[in-house]
């Protein structure tokens, strides 16, 4: 990584039909991909994933913060 501490970048994702747009660190987007590829799904499904997992929390976060919790939580394990 380049630029550790880059501001936010925002991109567009499909959520069950529907565009949104999400702003996170390069680090989080590369993360992103990373576990999107390393399950065989794209990135739109994996958000759209920890998305249904965020409404279901009993207080949910932004979706931005969700994600970033998730891979927290998922590279946190390893």
């Amino acid at each position: 990584m380049d630029d550790l501490y880059h501001p936010p970048v925002k991109r567009s994702v499909e959520i069950a039909g529907h565009k949104t747009s999400i702003s996170l660190e390069p680090l989080f987007w590369e993360l992103l991909r990373n576990a999107a590829a390393h399950e065989g799904v794209p990135i739109n499904a994996l958000v759209a994933r920890i998305d249904a997992e965020r409404i279901a929390a009993k207080t949910p976060p932004g979706l931005a913060g969700a994600i970033r919790l998730w891979l927290a939580a998922r590279y946190g394990a390893q």
